[in-house]
């Protein structure tokens, strides 16, 4: 069983751009030291609480930076690009880091619709539009010899491409293309089982990863503070008022009513929270219901040590898991 770390480089609360920046090189290189296998980055726009939105740019940057890691698009938005656009920039990355580069795709705008659009002119997000750009992708990365028009660093340096979805239409077609699957548990819990095992039935010997939302903590207790503060911010988010991560002090110090309760009660299974038993626990039962061997986690907290040793505690949690998976094996 692998663990990995998807890191969106949030900009918290009082924080800025080039700290988050600089908080996720310094997160990818304890990832690596702790023995993570992944290390994935997204693309998002106009969003204030999101640093990464550049990927092809800040993967260069980790893959200098660490020396065992996979580093990766978690993922690509491919209808904002000209697929030779992408076919280049990581073929130039895979070139530069053979082995170590993963290209995750994804057709969501990653960010608001009409602030996507207005920067980018209007885009095909049609499921017929994405498969006739990923065709051309992979017709870049893969070229023929005859071919009219080839993305140079590409061709003999094709970085292996990931589908990512958080429903179970996004599983069938990863399914049916017979491409490795990335399922968003951290977006969409309650159709992890299904997505999961939709996949699996079409692509039994394909890879596939769940990503999974966990603050991990000493002790419950301190895990449910930390916690405060992503819940603070999904609350706020649903009343229609976007903010960046709050610190856990403050969410503690808002003033919920019984409806803001019954909401995020509502809301707080996407992520797991807990100290490394109780984190355990949960991260078995995510394995057990999607059949995923590998599990990529984000951590929402506000502090950059919190997430440090969050991901500390998960690695340990990790061998733990790896360790009962053997006790289990057949002999």
């Amino acid at each position: 069983m692998r663990v990995s770390v998807l890191d969106t480089s949030p900009i918290v609360a009082g924080s800025t751009a080039r700290q988050a920046l600089h908080n996720t090189v310094d997160l990818a290189k304890l990832a690596d030291e702790l023995g993570f296998h992944r290390y994935w980055v997204p693309e998002h726009h106009g969003m204030r609480g999101v640093a990464s939105s550049a990927p092809a740019v800040l993967i260069d940057h980790l893959a200098n930076a660490t020396r065992h890691l996979r580093v990766g698009a978690g993922g690509v938005l491919l209808p904002n690009h000209p697929p030779i656009v992408i076919a280049e920039q990581f073929g130039t990355l895979e070139a530069l880091h053979p082995g170590r580069i993963d290209l995750g795709l994804g057709r969501a705008p990653g960010g608001a619709l009409s602030t996507v659009d207005t920067a980018l002119g209007e885009r095909d997000r049609t499921t017929e539009g994405f498969l006739r750009q990923l065709d051309e992708l992979c017709g870049y990365l893969d070229p023929a010899e005859n071919a009219t028009i080839k993305a140079i660093p590409a061709v003999g340096n094709a970085p292996p491409i990931w589908l990512l979805g958080s429903s179970e239409a996004s599983a069938r077609l990863a399914g049916e293309r017979g491409l490795p699957y990335a399922f968003a548990r951290h977006l969409a819990p309650a159709a992890a089982v299904a997505a999961t095992g939709t996949y699996r039935s079409l692509a039994p010997a394909s890879r596939m990863l769940v990503s999974v939302s966990v603050i991990a903590a000493d002790t419950d207790e301190r895990a449910e503070w930390l916690a405060g503060s992503t819940r603070l911010k999904v609350l706020s988010r649903v009343r229609g008022n976007r903010i960046q991560l709050p610190s856990p002090q403050d969410a503690a110090d808002y003033p919920y009513t019984d409806d803001d309760r019954a909401e995020i009660a509502e809301r707080s299974g996407s992520v797991l929270v807990g100290s490394p038993e109780t984190i355990t626990k949960q991260l078995q039962s995510v394995l057990d219901d999607t059949g995923t061997e590998e599990l990529m986690i984000t951590t929402p907290v506000y502090e950059h040590a919190d997430r440090r040793r969050s991901y500390e505690l998960i690695a340990s949690v990790a061998e733990q898991l790896r360790r009962s998976a053997r006790a289990w094996s057949p002999s």
